[in-house]
Order: structure tokens, then sequence, then C-alpha cells
């Protein structure tokens, strides 16, 4: 007898009770070369479509390909930072089936001979757990031509009434990073996935190779998801969720695939090896194409490509090239900082830290920089429904606004609106200062004549004061910052008070 859930999905905690998930994801990272892998056009984003074409990337009858050396090198870094074997002679294959948005109808990959393979990546879960991902390859490759769906909800497939074709991309040099099998996440397997593409995003970007923004497509993600019942050895089939374009997005597939698969099998359903498409509006995926085996690809060596040659002693000097990693940044940054776990963890998961290093590195303390980004800055990106990184202000004018404030020229008050201004596009930090008139009065008369006049003004409070009860000057601070519309020093004016008053 067979139980009915409601929407098909079973509840994760009873698809852990029941099921082991086996989880596989490919990466697709494009690299910021200024031209293409196999061609002269113009790699870059943005650009009108259809512009940046030629008769290579358009398949054009003639037309033959050459191997884009930094992209080969950078390939090497990748398959180098992810801890693999660098093959010293890999090989380009046709990749075949139908793409729509391939005008050549192949693509030119690398099969059974991928220029990085058997590496891994650990990464580090929200508590502080590390995980370690296994990875089988890393290889080169051409990307596709992109498709504009209309007709249909946050222009994607589902629902389309038409699509359009934009050939920019085809041929933008591309890496596909293939995980082996990922066993024995369990219940974390969401988190786990989230956790990998994170870390796979930040050691990319490390490297210099790509801007890895998954909004712009430059790192595109499908997860590969099949469930096994407990205790048995051999795997469930699979489904692919394609193309996933956020983290959140990334863990929310995993899961409700899950939770879509349990409840089919559980119903006497049988899964099918599929694409699927990721909704992001309801975080649900939907039913795409059957998908193929390797066989139906037909690969075989591209005639028109000759083997790339990596000897070792050109790997090695890639390897000496190879930055300061993420994690280990990260470590050497916690320590010198003297941040707890949790704090470090935090900043990361805010995408406050490079923000704050950069800040630091721009003239400002430590202490001080973190303070701007995790507090008032987090609740203006908050108010503004953007990420952090994503305001009008940058760590150099965040540091520059610490300056003035350590100058004594703002008070913290003072800086809020300077920050203020910055990001209200009011201009820089000393424009915005200057022009709203915030910089702190440093006129000695005309301060303690605001502090004559709130004093005369209030006896009470000055005859309290005398009495002993010395919180009540602060009423008398808070008069003189009105009267000076806050461009006073409170420690001045607290000064200035106390000594009246004695």
């Amino acid at each position: 007898m067979t139980a009915a859930y409601a929407d098909d999905l079973m509840d994760f905690d009873e698809v852990l009770e029941r099921f082991d998930p086996v989880m596989g994801m490919e990466v697709h990272v494009e690299l910021s070369t200024n031209t293409k892998m196999f061609s002269s056009s113009s790699a870059h984003f943005g650009a009108e479509p259809n512009s940046n074409v030629d008769p290579c990337s358009l398949g054009l009858p003639g037309a033959l390909p050459v191997v884009n050396r930094q992209g080969v090198e950078w390939a090497i870094k990748i398959g180098l930072a992810l801890n693999c074997e660098i093959a010293e002679s890999s090989r380009f294959a046709r990749k075949n089936y139908f793409y729509p948005d391939q005008p050549k109808n192949y693509q030119i990959s690398q099969y059974d001979e991928p220029i990085a393979y058997d590496g891994y990546l650990d990464v580090q879960l929200d508590d502080g757990t590390e995980f370690r991902i296994e990875i089988e390859r890393a290889h080169m490759e051409e990307d596709t031509g992109k498709l504009t769906h209309l007709g249909g909800a946050d222009g994607r497939i589902h629902g389309a009434t038409r699509s359009l074709v934009d050939c920019n991309r085809a041929g933008v040099p591309l890496i596909e990073i293939v995980t082996k099998p990922i066993l024995g996440a369990g219940e974390r397997a969401p988190e786990v996935a989230r956790a990998y593409v994170s870390a796979l995003r930040d050691l990319v970007k490390s490297l210099g190779v790509s801007d890895a923004r998954m909004d712009q497509g430059s790192m595109r993600v499908d997860s590969n998801v099949s469930l096994r019942p407990i205790g048995q050895d051999e795997f469930g089939t699979r489904t692919e969720t394609k193309n996933i374009n956020s983290l959140k997005s990334v863990e929310q597939a995993v899961r409700y695939e899950m939770q879509r698969q349990a409840a089919a099998i559980i119903n006497g359903e049988e899964i099918v090896q599929e694409t699927r498409h990721y909704q992001e509006t309801d975080g649900t995926t939907s039913k795409g194409r059957p998908k193929e085996s390797q066989s139906d690809y037909r690969y075989f060596n591209d005639p028109d490509l000759p083997p790339v040659i990596a000897p070792r002693e050109w790997v090695e000097e890639i390897r000496a090239t190879l930055p300061e990693l993420p994690w280990v940044r990260r470590a050497r940054i916690q320590s010198e900082w003297g941040l707890k776990d949790e704090e470090m963890r935090d900043l990361v998961n805010a995408g406050a830290l490079d923000l704050i290093v950069d800040t630091v590195e721009a003239g400002a303390g430590p202490a001080e920089a973190r303070s701007w980004w995790v507090a008032y800055l987090a609740q203006k990106a908050n108010e503004a429904g953007v990420e952090l990184g994503e305001l009008a202000i940058t760590p150099v004018q965040v540091a520059r606004v610490i300056e003035l404030i350590e100058e004594g020229k703002l008070t913290n008050k003072l800086a809020r609106k300077a920050v203020d201004g910055v990001l209200a596009g009011e201009g820089d930090v000393d424009e915005v200062v200057a022009a709203r008139g915030l910089e702190v009065v440093r006129d000695d008369g005309a301060i303690e004549k605001a502090v004559d006049d709130a004093l005369a003004a209030n006896p009470d409070i000055v005859e309290k004061y005398r009495a002993g009860n010395k919180k009540v000057v602060g009423a008398i601070v808070g008069q003189v910052m009105k009267a000076t519309r806050g461009k006073a020093d409170p420690a001045q004016v607290n000064q200035l008070i106390a000594k009246k008053l004695s």
C-alpha cells in the first residue's frame, strides 16, 4: 500500500528516515579572457546581441578553431587550486546533440582526456564542520549561445511562447568542474551543495580567472540528485536540475528534489533520468527533457584541434602564481584580527569580509571597518533590499569617513549623514561633507557661547548638577548639540560644561 503526499512532496525529516541522498554537482565557470576559446571575437559580457561573433563561433563552413593559450593556462590554474592532477596531454572532442543556441550544432569540449582530474575541495559548513568534495574532473570547453525566452515567467523556458537567440556567448571559454558522487551528507545535503558552490565561487574569483557572477551566467550550476533506500548500495535514478543561478537556489533545488523524488518513489512512480528547470518564483523544479547518456553525445576527437600539451615545467610555473587561497586567507585574517570562529563565519555569510579587508587596506583599522560594514551599512543594505557589496559606497570611501572621525572632523552622527549622502549619489565623502556643512565646529568661542546659553536657560539643571547629580548634564549637552546642528564635538562640550560648573 502506498501513501499519498500533499503537493507530491514528502516531509524532509521523513525523507531522511527512508532514504540516503546522493548528489553530484556540475559547475560551469566562464573565464574572463579577452577573446573566445577558439577564435578572436571578444568574450566580454553585455554587448549588443549577436555583435561578438565571427565565422568560427557561428560555425560557418571552412572556419577553423585556434586554442586560446590563456584559457588553457587558467584551466590549469583552476585544476591546481582544486588539488587536481594535470594531464601532460589532453584532447578536445566534439559533443553532439541538438543545440538550439549553438550554430554548428556541436560543442567543442573534453571527454575522456580532460586537462585536470582527481582533485578535491574541502568546504566549511555553517557550524564550522569541514566536508570534503571529491572532484572527478575539470575540463575545458566552449560555451553555447544564449536563448531569451519570451512569454513565460522571469524569462525562463517554462510557459514561454517564443525564444530569441544571441550568439555572443557562443565560444566563450568555459571550465566545467564535475564532482564525484557526494555521499554521506544526509540531512545536510542541501547545505553541503550550497557550501560547495560558495567555496568554488570564492576560489575562482580569488584566482582572477572569472568574475563568477551567477546572476549574469558566468557561473552556472547543474545539481544531480538521486535517492537510495537506507541500507541499499545501488544508486537511485538521478535527475539534473539545470542552470541554477544563486547560492540560495542551489540549496532549495536540492532540498526540493529530495522531497519530490521521495514522494514519487513511495507513491509507486518511476523516477525518470531527465533534466529539470528550477523555478525561482516558488523554489520548485519542473520537468525538462529526457537526459542523454554519454553514448548519445557521440563524442569523438575534434579533427581540427591537436592535443593540448602541458609540460611539467609550465605547470609548476603556473603553480607558483597561485594566490593565497580564500580559506587560507580567512584563517590568517581571523588570527590577525582576533576573531572567533562564529564572528568570521558571520562576516563571510554577510558578504562583508572582502569589503572590510579592502577598507583596512585603504587605511582604516579592522575594528572600525568591521563596525561600519556589519552595523550601519548592513542596515542600509537591508533597507534597500540589496547585497552589501551592491551599495553605492566603496571601501575607500568608508575608510575616508573613518579617517575624518579619527581626525575629529566628523562625529559618528555626522559621519552617518556623510555616508547617507554618498549612498544618495551626492558625491564623494569630502564633497558631501562640504555640501552639507557637516564638519565638526572648531570655533571655541561659538561652542562656549552655546554652552553658556544652555546653562543660562536651565538653572534647575545646573542646581541639580552642583548638588551631585552628574547625569543631568546630558540635557545640557543635547541643547548645545541642537544649537550647533550636531556639529560640536561632544567631548569638547562635556569638558566645557564641567569646567564652568566645577
